[in-house]
């Protein structure tokens, strides 16, 4: 899976990210990124406010050991996860087979 790679401190994850969706959740793979519909509008940063949020919940992390490191104002985002297995992420995010 191209879309999440690893980092010293922990795994990168490549997402497209669309704002303005009624549910926040994975669509699937998007080319080489996770694509992931969020259910805030692309103003103030709150896109990127519902993804930390979001991924958080989701893995089971404090929100610290998320960090959007590039994509503020893109659709196109790269995120560090902390301490965190990538076999644990992709089973956490991607829907069963």
């Amino acid at each position: 899976m191209s879309w999440i790679g690893s980092h010293k401190d922990g795994v990168t994850l490549l997402l497209h990210c669309q704002p303005g969706a009624k549910v926040t959740r994975v669509v699937g793979e998007h080319g080489e990124r996770l694509k992931i519909s969020l259910n805030a509008p692309a103003v103030d940063n709150k896109a990127n406010e519902v993804l930390i949020a979001w991924l958080s919940q989701r893995l089971a992390l404090p929100r610290k050991q998320i960090e959007l490191l590039s994509g503020q104002t893109s659709r196109q985002k790269r995120v560090l996860v902390r301490n965190v297995d990538s076999n644990e992420i992709r089973r956490l995010l991607l829907p069963p087979q």
